[in-house]
């Protein structure tokens, strides 16, 4: 009931005033000959037209203010000035919906200068009243709804430019991972034929050799030892290939350590929660250590989430800073009151502090993991 009011106390406001006029134009009358049918009907027609013009726009509205003033017309000339405040209240009306600029409002002070029996004091004070009333609606209410409309069309637009910039990210994410698992797999597939190049001619070679030398070994022992010495010469070569192979060919640590966490949130979206990695900065200034303390308690972090918080959402964020990396995990479930530090969590406090930097928890809203580690 308060909504209802609060939307539309200015139509009420107006349906009342309305009411009080027309009563009041009865009480005018005396009564020395009655009120008459004639009247009530004309008086019951004009309130009926202006709660019409309320349902309707347009052409329409005005047909139906062309109506009211005929109306209005009949009542002067059957009743004289007894409904005066009538016709004042419907050149109101008109020019609130023609909306006039406010300076011509006090125009309708003319009707002071009017006959009738009721007192120009009386006439003032409702003109001036109505005048204040309209003014109040056109110039200052109206306006701060016009504001809110547009306050509301300003909020929609920003909330669909942040549901396409998620809608971005998310892609983006996705193609980053497959970006990642398919330079993955070409670094499997080209260390697998470097390996296939470089080596396959000599283990081939030395099994022949080996072969050969099992057949001479009674009738040419000295000839079968040279051949056998001859294999382990080129398999310590080989050795020594696969080594420079292994360490040319090895992925950058910091590209498998995106590629795990990728999975990860990938994982979890498959268990129905929503997860996101996002990083800031130059990852390259983190050293394969840190990136295993990363890991580490990322993993840590995010398992505990899933299995204890019941939550919805997991973030997993990268900040890389001048002097600091900063990790963080967090989640929107129930949190906790109070923090044990079981093994999971004692573990992840001394990576961090072997490695030198800090780590903090949050647990009021969800549960939060902050690390910070020194980069040098």
């Amino acid at each position: 009931m308060g909504k209802f009011l609060r939307n539309n106390y200015y139509i009420l406001v107006r349906i009342l005033l309305m009411l009080i006029y027309s009563l009041y134009g009865f009480m005018e009358l005396k009564g020395e000959t009655g009120v008459s049918l004639r009247v009530l009907l004309l008086v019951s027609f004009y309130i009926a037209l202006m709660t019409l013009k309320e349902l309707v726009d347009g052409k329409k509205k005005l047909a139906v203010f062309a109506g009211a003033a005929c109306v209005t017309g009949l009542l002067l000339y059957q009743c004289g000035m007894s409904f005066v405040l009538l016709a004042i209240f419907l050149c109101f009306e008109l020019l609130a919906y023609l909306k006039v600029k406010y300076y011509l409002y006090p125009l309708i002070y003319l009707w002071l200068f009017a006959d009738g029996p009721i007192s120009g004091l009386t006439e003032f004070m409702v003109i001036t009243m109505l005048i204040i009333f309209y003014l109040q609606h056109e110039y200052v209410v109206a306006g701060y709804e016009e504001q809110m409309f547009e306050d509301i069309v300003t909020q929609q637009g920003l909330k669909r430019d942040f549901e396409a910039r998620e809608y971005e990210v998310k892609a983006e994410l996705k193609k980053n991972m497959l970006q990642a698992e398919n330079q993955v797999l070409e670094e499997r597939a080209a260390l697998s034929q470097t390996l296939h190049d470089k080596l396959g001619h000599n283990i081939n070679g030395s099994i022949y050799q080996l072969e050969a030398s099992k057949v001479i070994m009674d009738a040419d022992p000295e000839k079968a030892r040279g051949m056998i010495q001859s294999v382990i010469d080129q398999l310590r070569t080989g050795m020594d290939e696969i080594r420079a192979i292994l360490r040319k060919e090895r992925p950058e640590k910091k590209k498998m350590a995106l590629l795990q966490l990728y999975g990860l949130c990938a994982d979890c979206n498959k268990k129905g929660v929503e997860a996101e990695l996002t990083t800031e900065g130059n990852l390259s200034g983190i050293s394969n250590a840190l990136w295993e303390v990363i890991l580490d308690n990322t993993f840590e972090a995010v398992t505990n989430s899933m299995k204890y918080s019941r939550c919805k959402r997991i973030d997993i964020r990268i900040i890389v800073m001048n002097e600091m990396v900063r990790c963080t995990v967090s989640d929107d479930g129930r949190g906790c009151d109070s923090i044990v530090d079981g093994m999971g969590i004692s573990g992840m406090r001394q990576r961090v502090r072997n490695a030198g930097g800090v780590i903090s928890f949050e647990t009021e809203a969800g549960f939060t993991v902050n690390t910070l580690l020194p980069l040098r």
